[in-house]
């Protein structure tokens, strides 16, 4: 009869203090890494929108976003304000003069030989070109934060010796609701294995930016689909109880173009005096040998819709010359018009265009941002967009390295 009475007490005492041997038993590595914890963030870019393509009805979920979050009344890109350059900014908070991709095209002679453009897959591949800066998923993953890229400029190449723990090589044609589900079957992984840092790119804008103008029906209906895409996200997240922040950003924005607006290069300096490394709404030009005298006479004199200056004089609110890559003269045009090497390129003038002064109303891009660490409804000042990478990294809980970005959207978090 005793042993029948003490065992149930026994049991009950057991069980009484079971919880607290456990915890104050249990080793420190049997809790979850702080980084577990923290919502995964997904940077999204959307090529060449202008903050004016969010007021023309067709843009519901980005608007829904911007609402449930904080907003930029305009982002200034870098200079030059291009695609390349402006990617590369965002992700290491250095400006093109810093991280060493100055253009979408650039020669550098210490890797002869080479020449890096959009349409070089080999040289945009080749870490060279991008190891003068280090963005955030190299850092990331050398800390032990896992990160996915579906498609951003330089994360298919290993910077650093790095690449992310899930990327694609880039690819026009996949569709953007492909896009989606690949970053959304990323996040289906175990936390342990899922990414803290995800990337989404589309080109979609910009493409009907540059062929149709930024005024055209094609452009809002190319931001209309886009659009789509983020509903898509936003549903797949909401689907799977995941509650991310998300930062939306374009790189630059647009201006409308035209035939009528060129200037010509033939026309302004002497034949065989000067090599055109990159043209259109800015130029990079290095003379010929022995001709850097005739070129500068030519450029440096007042010119008609376009400045010039040799790339150590240029202003210093463009952040730009320092570089060797940077070539020697720079050209800028009038926001609106291009330069063209001659007449057969300037039949090629597009309907829209970017690369201009980056101040210009033209070239301002968006930045929304929503999410757990985000307050609701903050409507943020102009800022430039190295100050996106320091936020990047405080939500992912990582040290930002030295850049150009400091921390001035802390306003926009809880």
């Amino acid at each position: 009869m005793k042993n029948s009475l003490f065992h149930p007490l026994l049991r009950n005492l057991f069980c009484l203090l079971l919880p607290a041997i456990v915890a104050g038993c249990a080793p420190a590595t049997l809790q979850p890494p702080a980084q577990d914890a923290r919502p995964p963030l997904i940077l999204v870019s959307i090529d060449g929108f202008k903050p004016d393509y969010l007021t023309r009805s067709v843009t519901p979920n980005l608007n829904a976003l911007a609402a449930q979050g904080a907003r930029a009344e305009a982002m200034r890109p870098s200079f030059p304000s291009i695609t390349f350059p402006n990617h590369y900014t965002l992700v290491t908070g250095s400006r093109p003069d810093r991280h060493g991709i100055v253009g979408n095209t650039i020669e550098d002679s210490r890797i002869p030989g080479a020449r890096f453009s959009l349409g070089n897959r080999e040289a945009t591949n080749d870490r060279r070109w991008w190891d003068e800066a280090e963005p955030i998923w190299v850092t990331a993953e050398q800390r032990g934060v896992r990160t996915a890229t579906m498609f951003w400029p330089g994360s298919e190449a290993a910077i650093h010796g790095v690449r992310p723990s899930e990327w694609r090589s880039y690819d026009s044609k996949l569709p953007a609701n492909q896009r989606v589900d690949t970053l959304l079957g990323w996040l289906d992984k175990p936390v342990a294995s899922r990414p803290a840092f995800l990337t989404l790119y589309f080109e979609d804008v910009d493409h009907a930016g540059h062929e149709y103008g930024p005024d055209a029906a094609q452009t809002t209906e190319a931001a209309a689909h886009v659009d789509e895409a983020i509903g898509r996200l936003a549903a797949g997240l909401q689907a799977r109880g995941i509650k991310a922040n998300i930062v939306v950003v374009s790189d630059h924005g647009m201006a409308a173009m035209s035939k009528q607006r060129v200037i010509r290069l033939d026309q302004v300096a002497p034949a065989g005096s000067y090599r055109v490394v990159t043209g259109g709404t800015y130029a990079g030009l290095e003379a010929t040998p022995g001709k850097d005298g005739v070129l500068a006479d030519a450029l440096l004199k007042p010119q008609a819709h376009m400045q010039c200056w040799r790339k150590e004089a240029m202003p210093p609110r463009f952040h730009y010359g320092r570089n060797p890559r940077v070539p020697s003269f720079i050209c800028l045009a009038e926001t609106g018009w291009q330069i063209a090497a001659d007449a057969r390129s300037a039949e090629r003038t597009p309907a829209g265009g970017h690369g201009y002064d980056n101040m210009a109303a033209e070239m301002q891009a968006i930045f929304i941002a929503a999410g757990p660490a985000f307050k609701t409804g903050i409507v943020l000042a102009p800022f430039d967009n190295v100050d996106v990478y320091p936020l990047m990294m405080n939500l992912i809980g990582l040290q930002p390295l030295p850049s150009d970005g400091e921390m001035t959207l802390a306003p926009a978090l809880n």
